[in-house]
């Protein structure tokens, strides 16, 4: 199995109002995205999808308590200044901003909202870490 991630597909309530609220953050659906029942972004080299969580669950084999998962996404940027400036765009979007920005131990800046659906984002500068200029986050 080559080392990559191609999908990650988050389990929503409502796939109108997550289309919307990720729309508000500036991602678009792929056109290839069956309307009405899941939507797909292109995210980088990987996909992103939305779908019915109780599909999911059951596509997956799992039982939905409705509790978090144990997963947080994470989306890395350049400077501060862009991890203020998301975490006000998702709130204003409609998330809830669970931990404010603000510098961390590990030397980097970063804080965390919510999405309607109750998963998790992480905003963040890892000063460890690379991103180039196709986007793609880098370890050094």
């Amino acid at each position: 199995m080559e080392q990559r991630l191609s999908l990650v597909t988050l389990g929503v309530a409502d796939l109108d109002r997550s289309i919307a609220f990720y729309r508000a953050l500036g991602w678009e659906p792929h056109s290839s995205s069956v309307s009405g029942e899941v939507a797909f972004y292109q995210a980088g080299g990987m996909v992103l999808g939305l779908w019915s969580r109780a599909a999911l669950a059951v596509d997956s084999g799992v039982s939905d308590n409705g509790g978090w998962g144990g997963i947080t996404l994470a989306h890395n940027v350049r400077t501060s200044g862009e991890v203020d400036h998301l975490l006000a765009e998702a709130e204003a979007a409609g998330a809830r901003v669970r931990r404010p920005p603000a510098a961390t131990e590990w030397g980097g800046y970063s804080g965390i909202f919510v999405d309607p659906d109750g998963h998790p984002w992480e905003i963040a500068v890892n000063p460890g870490w690379t991103i180039d200029d196709a986007g793609r986050t880098l370890l050094r």
